[in-house]
């Protein structure tokens, strides 16, 4: 942990605005980011940003730098506070669902033809096809390709393990080909 790092903890730890401020201006946007991607509307994702720097700043005390780095930690408070607003408000939403176990049958490679070069068409077939998969599994794929979290750090953010995560990750990208396919046809 940097000796920067060390002295926002202190600071949040004394309830110093300034620190809070450096706080938001360190790790807001990213949190926002996470947030706005599995929170639908821009004003639901605000409320739930209010909520995770709330519970930040409440919480600060309880942070541990030999479990996970700060912005982990936040990351964890983010996924957890927009998991549960979700739940909170329970609208219906209709996902993608892999009934007959298609999805398991493509080779990685096929799906690996799609992610690996992606395209400006691709990136918004991508985006698209993101609002099609449950709130977890749409975390999870922001969390490794957009955020560029390891499978350690999501896995502590999600509270699993990082196999889990892996075999996770390795079944919805196959989801997510699958409803690229159905979206470009």
């Amino acid at each position: 942990m940097t000796e920067t790092d060390i002295d926002l903890i202190e600071g949040l730890r004394k309830q110093s605005p300034k620190a809070q401020r450096a706080m938001l201006d360190r790790y807001g946007r990213d949190v926002f980011a996470q947030v706005a991607r599995l929170v639908p509307g821009v004003e639901n994702a605000e409320e739930v940003y209010q909520d995770v720097f709330i519970k930040v700043f409440a919480h600060i005390g309880e942070y541990d730098a030999e479990r996970s780095a700060l912005k982990t930690w936040i990351s964890r408070i983010a996924y957890n506070e927009a998991i549960s607003y979700l739940r909170r408000k329970s609208q219906p939403v209709v996902y993608y669902e892999d009934r007959n176990g298609e999805a398991d049958k493509l080779s990685d490679a096929e799906v690996n033809e799609t992610f690996g070069r992606p395209n400006a068409e691709t990136v918004q077939l991508i985006r698209a096809a993101l609002k099609h998969l449950p709130p977890d599994e749409r975390a999870i794929v922001t969390m490794f390709y957009y955020e560029e979290m390891s499978l350690k750090e999501i896995a502590y953010v999600t509270e699993s393990i990082p196999t889990t995560v892996a075999s996770k990750l390795c079944r919805t990208r196959k989801k997510l080909y699958k409803i690229i396919k159905m979206l470009q046809s």
